[in-house]
């Protein structure tokens, strides 16, 4: 009898090409308040992605910016 083992693996976790951040309007002429709440990440058809949200927004505006070298 033989056994076969999936010796497959795992494809790397790909890097979002953007972050999502709800933005809170600032008061009196301040600045908006950015929290980040998730990741874009596109499909490899190049037709769309996935949001993937670690949060909801306070105000229902979300906001897609592509990640900085450093993050």
């Amino acid at each position: 009898m033989t056994i076969k083992r999936n010796t497959q693996t795992k494809p790397e976790p790909k890097s979002p090409i953007y972050h999502a951040y709800t933005v809170r309007d600032g008061k009196d002429g301040q600045k908006g308040f950015w929290t980040r709440i998730g990741a874009f990440f596109a499909h490899e058809d190049g037709e769309g992605g996935t949001l993937l949200l670690e949060a909801l927004p306070l105000d229902g505006r979300i906001v897609l910016r592509a990640p900085k070298a450093d993050e």
